[in-house]
């Protein structure tokens, strides 16, 4: 059984296709259920790729249509949400507006006007050490994952987008962030958006993956669709890596609730 629990809509400003249209490609994929999970609005609109606070019932409201249109085919409704510090209380607002299926953290700003992975930035890769720019994204992300709020984390290894990594073994930029994710119990995404980006690679590494492995980390498989053409991308790539660092199960997800599936 396959699903895709990371799919977007028009209402973050870069996506397009309607839900339905990602229904269908989903069918067609022969997924067996999917869900979706648009960026999540902030009390301060301070970037242009997100919903607005406003837009927020109208982003139910789609999902819920859809599922009407599918009575037979499972929706599951999620939210990706920024972790950003001081936004804690703001995430668990969220969490009380509506019946999610799951909550996804993500780590995208490494600085309050910073979204390390947006290409308007690139020029900031230059005026610092690689190295320093990493290790600020994965102490952001060790604090995602310490603060227990979410269901899975998104696109682990997000820094890397453009092809910019430090020298040497890049486990010592990650080793924490995943001891804090095994302690939290918190779920990893297993993301087959890099494969679309300039790095030409599986959000995380294989070597980051085998490590999570290693930590008996549990796993879902997505796509991060933003066009219903990305439903399932590469997912043949993406299950067979998970299978050859040693997982046998992923994960599913209905009312916050995981449930185990094997592979």
């Amino acid at each position: 059984m396959r699903t895709d629990y990371h799919l977007h809509t028009p209402l973050c400003g870069h996506a397009t296709g309607e839900p339905r249209e990602y229904v269908l490609a989903a069918q067609q994929a022969g997924l067996e259920e999917i869900g979706f999970s648009d960026h999540n609005p902030m009390p301060t609109q301070f970037d242009d790729w997100r919903m607005a606070p406003e837009q927020l019932p109208q982003y139910v409201k789609m999902i819920e249509e859809a599922r009407r249109e599918f009575p037979r085919y499972p929706i599951r409704l999620g939210l990706e949400c920024d972790f950003i510090p001081a936004y804690e209380e703001h995430i668990r607002d969220l969490a009380k507006l509506a019946d999610w299926d799951y909550l996804i953290g993500s780590v995208h700003y490494i600085t309050p006007d910073w979204d390390v992975d947006n290409p308007k930035h690139l020029k900031r890769w230059t005026e610092q050490p690689v190295d320093q720019i990493w290790q600020a994204y994965f102490d952001a992300y060790t604090k995602m994952a310490e603060s227990c709020l979410f269901d899975f984390l998104a696109h682990p290894d997000l820094v890397k987008k453009f092809g910019h990594r430090p020298e040497g073994d890049l486990s010592r930029f990650y080793r924490r962030t995943l001891d804090a994710i095994a302690e939290a119990g918190v779920v990893l995404e297993v993301s087959t958006a890099g494969l679309r980006k300039d790095v030409h690679e599986i959000y995380p590494s294989r070597d980051f993956l085998a490590a999570a492995h290693a930590r008996r980390i549990p796993i879902v498989i997505n796509s991060d669709a933003h066009a219903p053409s990305e439903v399932a991308y590469e997912f043949d790539l993406a299950y067979t890596l998970a299978r050859e660092v040693g997982y046998t199960e992923v994960m599913r997800f209905e009312k916050r609730k995981v449930v185990v599936h094997e592979i």
